[in-house]
């Protein structure tokens, strides 16, 4: 079973930022203010969903991760 994810991605025909689950095909929320607001709104869900948190930048590259949830510990490696 896949790990879930959350991401911060932009959208491309609205403007701003959706914040997507992983494997949905809808965004879940849809920010049309500014990054920095999509991205603490999707830390506030991905803590509460306990999944890795990805956040894009405008050309869809990840530029920052963020994990809320499963780690192993004591850390592998």
């Amino acid at each position: 079973m896949a790990k879930k994810s959350t991401h911060v991605v932009p959208n491309k025909t609205k403007g701003g930022w959706d914040i997507k689950q992983s494997g949905a095909k809808k965004s879940s929320v849809h920010i049309s203010t500014t990054k920095k607001d999509a991205v603490n709104r999707a830390r506030v869900i991905s803590r509460n969903q306990r999944t890795e948190l990805f956040i894009h930048n405008r050309d869809g590259r990840i530029s920052r991760k963020d994990s809320h949830g499963n780690d192993p510990y004591p850390p592998k490696g």
